[in-house]
């Protein structure tokens, strides 16, 4: 009777016990360009991360466990983005919201999927990202965000009809983003009828590109396509300009932030850059926009793709019924569409997303906004 006494004690303890291991916290890593050049990036991921969590914490949490975020920096640097990504393994966590830079991101992603972790980019768009992770076979690697081969497909075209007979030149900054969305954007344009006069790489990072702006004013360019950041781009904008060189300047995603303008100055007025349609503009985020803004900043760029992803995290955990990355990323694949602050979301087997669609913005005056193309 003794013995049966301690071992219902025994049951009962592990029983109440229970609930509080459940109850745990459950951590999400956020990853990406906390310092450095851009560092403007990782500010959008860590804010919409943070928004995320607090809203999902104060409706109850991922099923009654509060988020607790991780927040790392890799600086947009392949081998830094590989020791966090070990680091955060090591420390246990299943769940990572990064990286940016598909050059940071693509490496790391190798150590998540070797870990069985869930990876979930809200930036990176070089297609070798999940393309890569599904000849592997690791179905732990997504990304909340569109690919460059469809946002080539989108402005490729359209620069090859708008600009016919327009002196167009391709640039790029060598990294696996710019090279890989200004080569899908070269692909497009050439398959409709438009051929580059200069197709070129340049080296991330210089202060001084007076003598590429010396180029692009011999070749009389009309129309710069670059595929890079947005220090780069300001810079080359405003030497331009003390040269009296005036062209098109059309970008990727990564110039909506404002701190192209304070590199640009005037100089970056009329630069048109891609981005998908204007998540700003989605009836789903106007809550969140309004508390970000609240607590002092402006949800621009990534800051809402790096909110959905925490919200897919918290969805994809309910819908599986178990934090195990596996069965979270099979159910993200294999359901309805996930309700998120950019709309609904649903992703296909590599773990893109399916029917995105894209705005052309425009600088103007310090702000930007969709034009009609």
């Amino acid at each position: 009777m003794k013995k049966l006494g301690i071992l219902s004690a025994a049951i009962v303890g592990l029983v109440m016990s229970a609930p509080v291991a459940f109850a745990e916290d459950i951590t999400f890593s956020v990853v990406g360009p906390m310092t450095g050049q851009l560092a403007t990036i990782g500010d959008q991921f860590k804010q919409g991360a943070q928004a995320a969590a607090d809203a999902i914490n104060a409706a109850g949490g991922v099923e009654g466990r509060q988020i607790k975020l991780d927040v790392q920096d890799d600086q947009c640097d392949p081998k830094q983005a590989v020791s966090v990504a070990n680091r955060i393994v090591a420390n246990g966590v299943k769940f990572i919201d990064g990286h940016a830079c598909s050059g940071s991101s693509i490496p790391a992603s190798a150590v998540y999927a070797e870990a069985g972790a869930l990876m979930m980019s809200p930036a990176s768009s070089n297609p070798e990202l999940t393309d890569a992770a599904a000849k592997a076979g690791w179905p732990t690697i997504m990304r909340l965000y569109t690919r460059d081969d469809a946002q080539g497909a989108f402005i490729g075209p359209w620069i090859a009809k708008k600009y016919a007979g327009k002196n167009v030149v391709i640039m790029h900054d060598k990294s696996a983003y710019g090279q890989g969305v200004a080569d899908a954007v070269k692909a497009t344009m050439n398959q409709n009828g438009l051929k580059e006069i200069l197709y070129e790489g340049i080296n991330a990072g210089e202060k001084d590109y007076s003598a590429l702006v010396t180029k692009l004013k011999e070749l009389k360019a009309d129309v710069v396509y670059f595929g890079g950041y947005h220090p780069e781009a300001g810079l080359i904008l405003r030497q331009s300009a003390e040269q009296n060189l005036k062209f098109q300047l059309i970008m990727p995603d990564s110039i909506a932030t404002p701190e192209f303008w304070q590199v640009a100055g005037p100089a970056g007025e009329g630069t048109m850059f891609v981005f998908p349609s204007d998540p700003r503009a989605k009836p789903e985020a106007k809550e969140a926009i309004e508390k970000i803004k609240a607590g002092g900043f402006v949800p621009e760029g990534f800051t809402l793709f790096s909110y959905a992803v925490i919200q897919a995290f918290a969805e994809g955990i309910k819908r599986a019924g178990s934090d195990d990355p596996a069965k979270v990323a099979e159910a993200l694949k294999n359901g309805e569409p996930i309700s998120t602050v950019v709309g609904p979301v649903t992703f296909d087997e590599k773990g893109d997303l399916k029917n995105v669609s894209y705005d052309i913005n425009q600088w103007h005056d310090g702000k930007y906004a969709p034009i009609q193309p």
